[in-house]
């Protein structure tokens, strides 16, 4: 594992939070499969997954199987929130200096891995659904194959659209 090299305005904590580590009891539901197993292959964002997958590529996500029977109800869903584990992020970086920004930002400003717990979250096209093999054929998503699975959730435009927003693949 390499970790990303400081950038001139990134801060970090004086403790690492995974030694701070009251357990949370998370518990890693499945695997994400992606075409990339090297962190600086990997996209950086949702967007640059798509354009690559587009490309050629697959993605899933492989739900263990005391948790498949979770999969009922999912056919016919269109998108998914998936939240994974980017346990290979920094996690103490608090202000980091991004080469898209103009200045150093907080962590919280940020969709970037690394922060004090790297749980990130995409919304995906759900391409196809094989539930007793617990595959869940997605468009694209932003890391490394073998990302372990933390939670999926319905996108409901109901629900998680903002009033005045868009669905997802629609123009903003």
């Amino acid at each position: 594992m390499s970790l990303p090299k400081s950038r001139a305005g990134d801060v970090r904590l004086a403790v690492d939070p995974a030694a701070m580590a009251a357990d949370a009891g998370l518990v890693f539901i499945g695997r994400i499969r992606t075409p990339w197993t090297d962190l600086d292959a990997c996209p950086k964002n949702l967007r640059e997954a798509r354009q690559r997958m587009g490309q050629g590529g697959t993605a899933w996500a492989e739900v263990d199987p005391p948790f498949r029977p979770g999969l009922a109800g999912l056919e016919g869903q269109r998108h998914l929130i998936l939240l994974y584990w980017m346990g290979q992020a920094s996690r103490d970086l608090i202000v980091q200096a991004p080469a898209h920004r103009p200045a150093p930002v907080g962590t919280f400003a940020l969709r970037s891995p690394a922060r004090p717990n790297p749980v990130a979250l995409a919304v995906v096209s759900l391409l196809g659904l094989e539930p007793g093999a617990g595959r869940l054929h997605i468009d694209a998503i932003d890391c490394l194959d073998g990302t372990p699975l933390l939670d999926i959730k319905p996108w409901l435009p109901g629900v998680d659209l903002p009033p005045g927003g868009t669905a997802p693949g629609q123009p903003a």
